[in-house]
């Protein structure tokens, strides 16, 4: 607590009769140091309610090789150093790990997506092999499976279809 600039008296001479002003102003001198201390320290601080801090926006990385997507930091060619071959080895298989999962996802297709293409493929080779006369009935039919018609719809247009033949509409006067 001293400063280094000054020497400092022992604690013998210190309490020596001729002495003990000397002492009491050392002493005098450390208590308003400490209370300084203290009022500044009590001063600079603020009463202000905790704030939460928000999410960051960047994400911080250390290494700039996973940003760059740089290849492993040593090299050993020709079995120069067997080590760092071996780790070579081990990184470059996560790494193509990693990648074949990347791009066995993005190239993906779901069960109901293949569902669907499935139905589509059934109903074009159907069309295909169909005679004409059949192909609109096979439409209607497809078309009924993916509106979802209800049983009584069903029936009402299979009743209006087999009791009527095609013959000629008169154009209606208005």
């Amino acid at each position: 607590m001293t400063n280094v600039g000054k020497s400092s008296l022992s604690k013998n001479v210190l309490q020596m009769k001729f002495m003990q002003r000397s002492a009491l102003q050392i002493e005098k001198e450390k208590t308003e140091e400490e209370k300084q201390k203290v009022i500044d320290d009590e001063h600079w601080v603020l009463d202000l309610p905790e704030t939460e801090q928000k999410e960051c926006k960047y994400i911080i990385e250390g290494n700039i090789a996973h940003i760059e997507n740089l290849q492993f930091g040593r090299f050993s060619f020709n079995g120069c150093n067997p080590e760092v071959e071996k780790l070579m080895k081990i990184h470059n298989t996560e790494r193509e790990l990693e990648e074949a999962a990347a791009r066995e996802a993005q190239n993906s297709v779901n069960d109901q997506e293949m569902a669907q293409r499935y139905k589509s493929l059934s109903q074009t080779i159907a069309k295909k092999f169909a005679k004409k006369r059949k192909r609109a009935e096979i439409d209607e039919s497809f078309d009924k499976e993916s509106s979802h018609v209800t049983v009584d719809e069903e029936t009402l247009k299979k009743g209006k279809k087999k009791s009527s033949k095609r013959k000629f509409l008169k154009p209606k006067d208005d």
